[in-house]
């Protein structure tokens, strides 16, 4: 997995891969031909007495120094800007398949998955992409080319080799597949670590009204100690590898001075190629120890590439049609025909068999306990879930035979938590961020009708406000509203052809509530009008209630018919109004 990834990336760029190997080459090549001109230096220079001699080898080693320089500045160069633009890549495309994601895949990874999968997974493929190129093409020139050097040098100090490579090759294997698990553990844990935090996070009001800062303290030292425990194993390892290359190499070194010394002593060995050696047997180590690097990177990059890969290979389930058909003109009607839900993991249906027409121009309530379904049912409408069986249509066509990019053009949701991006008043409600001009005469009557002029006209800079990530700056209510306003904003001149508001007025007071539904006929006339929503004051009005019950539709009608016909709707009026409300 981590080889095609990156192959996906780096085949369109075969010139810049081609011009990294060639960069290393030469510099490798360079840095094994200073040690021979250091020799020659010395057993031709310096023993000779020869003056000359020194300056014009000395002149070759500082010309091929420059080149080294030059040749490894760029590699690095143009090495990081291919891991660069290869994580870029991989963030990207995961954003993009997310952002295709319905509700079962998003169940299946979880929100902190994702994260910790686009950013921390993908830093890792990133870092061992940028290693390979800076260092692992590198080393088996280095590690080759230094073995035939060194032999050049002395054919028969360089049987100290055969031993001396073999030793360190096993000894870094070993560890390699110690920490193959490690790191797949590893990454997991950070999962919990990001999960749990983000839950903590989010809640933190709950953890507080309940006193379970307690609870969630040790909850987090678990995770975090369970975290601890396998960064140790793997940092003792890397602890444990360390020493022993120093003390390998080492024992290499004095070994070869021992018998190095022995052979000058018998007229075998020069001063200068004994010096050489001594080089060369380092860029051997070096190379080896650079490529133990990678082996140990190289499995935590595999396990984050396998992560990755889970999720760019996941089968879609709301995919568009091999030929969508386009869209209805609009006004065009949604409708559910029998549609019925049920997710694999559940013993029962969520929806069974829901019928509901809903035309332009009218307002549909839905009102049941929780776990009725009525969220479902809004998911079903723009197709973050398919029936099945049953149809949802928009203009009596089968929302599975369009594009669901285009269709859900024709949807403006107000979501239940309201959630608002950072920048200001106008590109909040617009959606627009980073533009210069705005059409303010649709923005206010956005605002106006989701009652929300009132505040902003009070904020020193009107409609270039700032706003907080979140909205963190505002009340509950002054979000909900700005929510609202997004949603008319885009009814208003879009062909939207049906509002949804998934339980969006419960921040509200019920004053507020009131003048915001009497606005809507006329802010949005030709636009169908979906209420999800617990309080019976703000569905009563609507020209049709669906009453959901375990995911079936116990009634379906006004107010006033259902308070004849239906003893659930009767039970939830009865639990929230007085008699003479109801009547």
């Amino acid at each position: 997995m981590l080889v095609r990834l990156s192959w996906e990336y780096l085949r369109v760029r075969k010139r810049k891969v081609l011009a990294v190997i060639a960069l290393q080459l030469v510099q490798s090549m360079a840095a094994l031909m200073l040690p021979a001109l250091n020799a020659a230096i010395i057993n031709d220079g310096v023993l000779q007495s020869d003056i000359g001699k020194i300056w014009a080898l000395g002149a070759v080693m500082l010309g091929v120094t420059i080149l080294q320089v030059i040749a490894i500045a760029s590699a690095i160069y143009v090495g990081a800007g291919l891991a660069m633009g290869l994580g870029a890549h991989l963030r990207a495309r995961m954003f993009t398949k997310v952002q295709k994601f319905g509700r079962a895949e998003l169940h299946s990874f979880g929100p902190a998955s994702l994260i910790t999968r686009s950013t921390n997974d993908v830093q890792q493929v990133q870092m061992v992409i940028h290693m390979t190129f800076t260092v692992i093409v590198m080393a088996p020139i280095m590690g080759i080319g230094g073995v035939v050097m060194a032999a050049a040098q002395d054919i028969v100090l360089s049987e100290l080799f055969v031993i001396i490579i073999p030793v360190l090759g096993i000894f870094v294997a070993v560890m390699m597949i110690q920490l193959g698990p490690l790191y797949e553990v590893q990454q997991k844990r950070v999962d919990t670590i990001n999960r749990i935090l983000r839950e903590q996070l989010t809640g933190v009001r709950v953890i507080r009204a309940f006193l379970r800062q307690r609870a969630e303290k040790k909850r987090f030292r678990e995770a975090n100690n369970n975290m601890r425990k396998v960064w140790l194993q793997i940092g003792t390892r890397w602890a444990f590898m360390m020493p022993v290359i120093q003390m390998l190499i080492g024992i290499s070194s004095v070994a070869i001075v021992w018998f190095g010394g022995h052979r000058i002593e018998d007229g075998g060995m020069q001063v200068g190629s004994l010096i050489a050696f001594i080089n060369y047997l380092m860029q051997i180590l070096m190379a080896v120890m650079m490529a133990s690097m990678m082996f140990m990177i190289v499995p935590r990059a595999r396990v984050s590439a396998g992560r990755i890969g889970a999720v760019l290979d996941t089968d879609i389930s709301i995919i568009s049609s091999a030929a969508p058909t386009d869209l209805p003109p609009s006004p065009a009607t949604f409708a559910l025909e029998n549609a019925t839900v049920q997710f694999e993991d559940a013993d029962r249906p969520v929806l069974d068999s829901i019928n509901l027409s809903m035309p332009s121009g009218t307002t549909t309530a839905i009102v049941g306990g929780t776990g009725s379904g009525k969220t479902t049912l809004v998911h079903l409408l723009s197709r973050m879930v398919d029936p099945s069986p049953g149809h949802v249509s928009l203009g009596g066509i089968d929302l599975r035979d369009f594009d669901p990019s285009q269709l859900r053009k024709r949807i403006a949701l107000v979501p239940q938590k309201a959630y608002l991006f950072a920048g200001t008043i106008a590109s909040t409600v617009t959606g627009k961020r980073g533009a210069d001009t705005f059409d303010e005469e649709r923005i206010w009557r956005a605002l106006d009708a989701a009652q929300a002029t009132e505040f902003v006209e009070k904020l020193d800079k009107k409609l270039l406000s700032p706003i907080d990530p979140g909205g963190r700056n505002l009340s509950g209510g002054q979000r909900q509203r700005l929510t609202i306003a997004r949603a008319l904003y885009r009814a208003m001149a879009e062909d939207v052809d049906l509002i949804i508001f998934d339980d969006s007025f419960s921040a509200l007071d019920f004053a507020t509530d009131k003048k915001l539904r009497a606005a809507l006929p006329d802010a949005i006339p030709n636009v169908a009008v979906l209420i999800v929503a617990q309080r019976i004051s703000t569905i009563r009005g609507a020209d049709q209630i669906l009453v959901l019950d375990g995911g079936r539709d116990v009634g379906q009608g006004t107010h006033e018919e259902l308070m004849e016909t239906c003893s659930t709707y009767r039970e939830i009026v009865a639990s929230q109004l007085s008699a003479e409300e109801t009547a």
